[in-house]
């Protein structure tokens, strides 16, 4: 027996290399079978399952009754090989089984109560599962996405230190700085009405340990982000958070490469590039799916003089026109199907998509009559690859060019997985030269795009420091992310290592010299001091950990994950405070 535990061996471990042994076997009652004079227990834990039998047994075999299944027993016995005709291949231990000679029920189930069976047939409600997440991790899938998140771990650390990086932890409780997303706070008891903030990410905390001459920083974090929530996104998530001294964009990819190269065991991964501005393009999205193709291209300038005002207006009013084909061979679309992309394009600001049809060279079907053979012969000179033909040309439009990317994006992703064109592997893209600024309509300023110590692009530079906002608006940034299969995995930058460049950010983002000092006033003074140029990159731990495991939500890869309105149903958080508590706090919670 293994030293300090109650068992010898797993559920899952026994061959027929131990027929004769005796052993002793813990977990939970999976299966019980009463064959009048005989009876069998399939026992289970992570492992896997063995086979019980208690031909041998010399107890009061009353005692089966209280084996309820998912109630957890001791068995002890002796290995014995299983008949010819009783070998059960669907199981690892199949060949053999363990005649009981003691058992021992160590907790019972409460089966008239239980709320699903974690190995049963029927598949349990989504809000059941989380609620009773107690049990669901009992089940074979959940089990392996923890093993599998333990292994990414490992292999993450074990490839960053033979890098030579330092693994440091930085603050939770740290303070409220302004990073895209709200922050959570938590209200301080020693310091009435002043609060810590939980970090989004830990940015300043990195870069003031390159500051401080740490070189190669890396940490598996926890971020706390107050933002509206989507499949991919959780309010806590971890981060491998990395920061290096004197690095390069090049030096960055290339330990990209070695990390995920490592993390997903390909050999030699070299990520392909792609700008920015050829990602929204081509794909109408930063983070785009290249594992298929339906590629868009640009028409603006051939609509110009069109008679179909869905298209020369935007055309003519400095908007955008898109399209891509749809080969025959991969679908041939009813009106009844074209019809309802419009329920694909509308909730990202599209009125519906235009679209004609290609047979033998002739054009039918929707904006056909619109398109002359002048058009039709520029779209097709225009289409690379084998993107013509006989098929379907799908059109988007709008005086908003986001919009016409957003819309046409969002019908090739549907495609995508509705036509089961995304194949089984992996399909990394490195996207750099990211715009600096971005403008908030609801703020009506400019933004930063990625966050406010992103470094512009040393040939901006010039023009970045001369200031206006006509500059800002055209500077590019050293700013970069990977992508894997239409997920951004992680991003990064060079940031900013001079104070004068740093001052010139908040300007643009128009900050008050006050509020400036305020929030970062303790970050200028450390820029004074002697900075090394240093960059990073952080990667989003759940999503690589989802597309292993081939997934598309990152709740099914956390072990206690919130619900999409950030509610934790197992232990119903968040809940009210007691009054003491909001007193000790200084804090007048006021009911509407």
């Amino acid at each position: 027996m293994s030293a300090g535990l109650l068992r010898s061996h797993t559920c899952g471990e026994l061959r027929k290399e131990h027929v004769g042994n005796e052993v002793t076997l813990c977990g939970w009652v999976n299966k019980y079978r009463d064959l009048g004079s005989l009876h069998f227990i399939d026992i289970r834990d992570r492992y896997g399952l063995t086979q019980l039998g208690f031909e041998q047994f010399k107890g009061d075999l009353t005692i089966l009754k209280q084996c309820a299944l998912e109630s957890v027993i001791k068995a002890k016995g002796i290995v014995r090989e299983r008949p010819s005709d009783a070998l059960n291949k669907n199981m690892e231990t199949g060949e053999v089984e363990v005649q009981v000679v003691e058992l021992e029920v160590l907790s019972r189930c409460d089966i008239d109560n239980l709320p699903f069976l974690p190995h049963g047939q029927v598949e349990s409600t989504e809000d059941l599962k989380l609620k009773y997440r107690y049990l669901d991790l009992r089940t074979e899938k959940l089990q392996n996405v923890l093993k599998m998140r333990s292994k990414v771990m490992h292999d993450t650390r074990n490839a960053l230190y033979d890098e030579g990086f330092t693994e440091v932890e930085t603050p939770i409780l740290y303070k409220s700085t302004p990073e895209g997303a709200r922050d959570y706070v938590v209200p301080s008891r020693v310091h009435p009405n002043h609060v810590y903030a939980l970090p989004q990410s830990p940015q300043t905390l990195k870069q003031l340990l390159m500051i401080g001459g740490t070189d190669k920083y890396f940490q598996l974090c926890r971020c706390f982000r107050d933002e509206d929530l989507r499949h991919d996104r959780q309010p806590e998530f971890t981060q491998i958070d990395i920061e290096v001294s004197f690095a390069t964009p090049e030096y960055i990819k290339a330990l990209v490469e070695k990390t995920l190269g490592s993390l997903f065991e390909i050999d030699n991964l070299k990520i392909p590039s792609m700008s920015f501005q050829e990602a929204m393009s081509r794909y109408g999205s930063d983070k785009p799916d290249v594992r298929f193709g339906l590629e868009h291209i640009i028409l603006t300038d051939l609509f110009v003089d069109s008679e179909f005002a869905v298209l020369s207006k935007p055309a003519k009013e400095g908007g955008m026109v898109k399209a891509f084909f749809v080969p025959e061979d991969v679908k041939s679309f009813s009106r009844k199907e074209t019809d309802a992309f419009v329920d694909v394009v509308k909730p990202h600001g599209g009125k519906g998509v235009a679209f004609f049809k290609v047979k033998d060279g002739q054009r039918s079907a929707g904006i056909s009559k619109f398109i002359t053979d002048e058009i039709f012969a520029k779209i097709e000179e225009r289409a690379a690859g084998n993107e013509k033909g006989d098929g379907t040309w799908l059109f988007f439009a709008d005086t908003d060019e986001d919009t016409v990317h957003s819309c046409a994006d969002a019908l090739r992703r549907h495609l995508g997985h509705s036509l089961d064109l995304l194949g089984d592997e992996n399909k990394f893209l490195w996207v750099y030269d990211f715009p600096l600024f971005e403008y908030s309509q609801k703020e009506g300023r400019l933004a930063a795009r990625h966050h406010p110590f992103t470094m512009p692009k040393e040939e901006h530079l010039d023009m970045y420091l001369e200031g206006g906002v006509d500059n800002w608006k055209k500077c590019l940034a050293n700013a970069y992310d990977v992508v894997c299969n239409g997920y951004e995995l992680g991003g990064g930058s060079i940031r900013i290592h001079r104070n004068d460049i740093q001052s010139t950010m908040f300007k643009a983002l128009e900050m008050s010299e006050e509020d400036t000092q305020k929030q970062f006033g303790f970050f200028l003074e450390a820029l004074k001091y002697g900075v090394p140029p240093h960059g990073g990159l952080a990667f989003g731990l759940d999503r690589i950990i989802m597309i292993m495991c081939k997934t598309e939500s990152i709740r099914d890869v956390i072990a206690f994950p919130k619900t999409n309105s950030a509610t934790d149903l197992m232990s119903a958080s968040p809940s009210v405070p007691a009054q003491a508590q909001l007193d000790e706090l200084h804090m007048n919670w006021q009911k509407k």
